[in-house]
């Protein structure tokens, strides 16, 4: 492969003119440009990308950091942030902190030691504090940060209140919701008191069952479910995220118990896997795409100095089914 001294031989100026023609960084007559440019296309040549990140004071990594890379939910959301990711030049570092909170911290550390650019974070293994004072561009997702760290979540208030009408609807009157840690507030919980307000106004009472913080393991679920539906035998709706809905719907196929005509059941996220059963789950679907996009473009702009839009909601639909 060519060398930026071979390109500036081919093209009669120096290495200097070179640079600047190919990375914008000054400015280079029109015609001495496209001959630079002619002569880098004729000779196969590439910059040299750490040479060039070197010159832009730039790593070219982004550290994400997700809960559990195993959820579908995160392991979709970490696909498309990759995808608009390398899109802009930039490779992803990632790390899940399910069992391992240290590693939240290392990625901070990291990222003031100039091993990374910037950190997108979904995470909550840390308190918010350790985010603070961090003079390096942060973005969260689905987790408040504090007004100086732009924040991305879905519509959460308006998902609790598609899947407490869609219940309602069914004519559900017993329900049994699972939910996050309420202790710790972060935008998804909305969905959960805005379900409770909308059923309870709807004439239904609602079963609330707090999981364990930060668990997003499958057997976790698996025995949730199996504990609290053998508690709960006269409920005749659960909503729930979507793996918790899945292992709800086998249970109740197990159980002898028909869905949706004895048991109707909403999920939370729409993975691609919830249409891979019968009946087909019923669910809030999170754009996870849009979700991606607007987390890494937040973060190109504030990587080139722009003002970026604080708080950023992304809409939700129902991913219609066979559950309810």
């Amino acid at each position: 492969m060519a060398s930026i001294k071979e390109v500036a031989k081919r093209a009669g100026v120096g290495a200097g003119t070179v640079s600047r023609a190919l990375n914008g960084t000054g400015y280079v007559a029109d015609e001495t440009k496209e001959r630079i440019l002619a002569a880098a296309r004729e000779m196969d040549y590439k910059p040299n990308a750490l040479a060039k990140n070197l010159f832009r004071n730039r790593t070219g990594i982004i550290g994400i950091v997700i809960p559990d890379m195993e959820n579908p939910f995160f392991g979709k959301l970490l696909k498309n942030m990759e995808i608009e990711l390398y899109k802009h030049g930039y490779k992803a570092l990632i790390c899940n902190t399910i069992e391992i909170s240290n590693r939240e911290q290392d990625f901070i550390d990291m990222l003031k030691e100039n091993v990374m650019d910037g950190i997108i974070t979904g995470a909550h293994s840390l308190k918010n504090d350790a985010y603070q004072n961090v003079n390096k561009p942060i973005v969260a997702m689905d987790r408040d940060l504090g007004p100086s760290i732009p924040l991305i979540h879905s519509d959460h208030k308006k998902g609790g209140r598609l899947a407490a009408e869609l219940l309602l609807r069914a004519g559900c009157k017993n329900v049994l919701q699972f939910g996050g840690a309420f202790r710790v507030h972060t935008p998804s919980n909305d969905r959960h008191t805005e379900f409770i307000r909308v059923m309870e106004e709807g004439g239904a009472s609602v079963t609330t069952v707090e999981m364990a913080w930060n668990m997003m393991e499958y057997d976790y679920y698996r025995r949730l479910m199996m504990k609290y539906m053998d508690i709960y035998q006269n409920i005749d709706g659960v909503f729930t995220t979507d793996v918790g809905a899945l292992y709800c719907l086998n249970m109740a196929i197990q159980k002898g118990i028909r869905v949706p005509q004895d048991l109707h059941i909403v999920g939370y996220d729409a993975v691609d896997m919830t249409r891979l059963f019968t009946p087909e789950l019923t669910a809030v679907a999170q754009n996870v795409p849009a979700l991606a996009k607007h987390c890494v473009d937040t973060m190109m702009d504030l990587l080139n100095g722009k003002e970026v839009e604080m708080e950023q909601i992304i809409d939700v639909s129902i991913q219609e089914g066979g559950t309810v």
